[in-house]
C-alpha cells in the first residue's frame, strides 16, 4: 500500500479500507496518476474478501476539486474519447464494488469529485463541504456517472439546475435536497464514518453486496449507457472554442466569455 503516491490507502483490522485522496495543495483534483492509483486499488477490491467496506476521503480540508487541469508539459496526449474510458472505467469499478462505500466529504467536492462522492453508496458531509457540478463554467457537460447519478438523488429537475447553473452548494442545502446522508460538525466526521463504517463491517457481506447491486439495477437504464454517452459528449465538447476560452479563463482567473463556438 505504500507505493501510492497520489493516494493514500488505509486497512483496518475490521475490514474497512480507507482511500484518501492526496494532492492537498491542489485541493486533491484528480491527475493522470491518480486516475491510475484509483483503478488500481478498486479492481483489487473486487475479489478482496477481506475488505467489508470502503470509505472515501480527502486530505486536508477538500475533498477534491475535479479533474486537474493545470497546463501540462508538451508531451502526447490520448485523445478524449481514450481519456473519457478511463474515468467510466473507474467510475464503473466504483460502482460495481461488492463492499459499501461511503464518501467522507471534509471540504470542496467539485465536477468529477462530486460525482466521485455521489457515487458511493452512503455520503457523509463534514458542515463546511460544498457541491457543485462545476462543469458548464469550464464549457463542458457532466462526467463521471453524474447524469446518472443526479436524477436518481435528486429528481430530473433539481439535477438539470445543479447541472445547467453549476452553482456551489453547500453542506446544509445538499442535505434538504438528498444529496447526501448526514451532515455532521467537520469535528466529528471522521469519528460518525468510523461508526458506520464499522457496523456496516459487522454485517453479513454477500447479503450487502446483493442489496446493493439490485438497488443499482432498480431505475431505468443502466449506469454504462449513461457513461459511454457522457464520454460522446465530452469529445464534442473538449474540440470547441468555449471549452479552450474556459480552460484560459480558469487559468486567468477571470470569468470565461462564451461564443457558442
Amino acid at each position: 500500500m505504500s507505493d501510492y503516491q497520489a493516494i493514500l490507502v488505509e486497512r483496518s483490522e475490521t475490514g474497512i479500507l480507507r482511500i484518501t485522496l492526496n494532492r492537498p495543495e491542489k485541493k486533491n483534483a484528480i491527475n493522470d496518476q491518480m486516475w491510475d492509483e484509483l483503478g488500481q486499488v478498486l479492481r483489487g477490491l473486487r475479489r478482496d474478501e477481506s475488505v467489508r467496506v470502503v470509505v472515501i476521503t480527502g486530505a486536508g480540508d477538500g475533498f477534491c476539486s475535479g479533474a486537474d487541469l493545470s497546463p501540462r508539459d508538451d508531451a502526447p496526449r490520448p485523445h478524449i474519447l481514450a481519456k473519457m474510458r478511463q474515468v467510466t472505467d473507474i467510475a464503473l469499478l466504483l460502482q460495481g464494488l461488492p463492499q459499501p462505500t461511503i464518501a467522507a466529504v471534509n471540504g470542496v467536492a467539485a465536477g468529477a469529485g462530486c460525482n466521485l462522492a455521489l457515487g458511493c453508496d452512503l455520503i457523509v458531509a463534514s458542515d463546511s463541504a460544498r457541491f457543485s457540478e462545476i462543469f458548464a463554467r469550464r464549457g463542458l457537460s457532466i462526467d463521471f456517472g453524474g447524469t446518472w447519478l443526479l436524477p436518481r438523488l435528486v429528481g430530473l429537475h433539481r439535477a438539470k439546475e445543479l447541472a445547467l447553473f453549476a452553482d456551489v452548494i453547500d453542506a446544509t442545502e445538499a442535505e434538504r435536497i438528498g444529496l447526501v446522508n448526514r451532515v455532521v460538525p467537520a469535528s466529528e466526521l471522521a469519528d460518525f464514518v468510523t461508526e458506520w463504517a464499522t457496523r456496516l463491517s459487522a454485517m453479513a457481506p454477500i447479503a450487502l453486496a446483493q442489496s446493493k447491486a439490485l438497488l443499482n439495477r432498480s431505475i431505468g437504464p443502466g449506469m454504462g449507457e449513461a457513461l459511454d454517452a457522457e464520454g460522446a459528449a465530452q469529445a464534442v465538447n473538449v474540440a470547441t472554442a468555449d471549452a479552450r476560452e474556459a480552460l484560459e479563463a480558469f487559468r486567468d482567473r477571470r470569468e470565461p466569455k462564451f461564443t457558442g463556438r
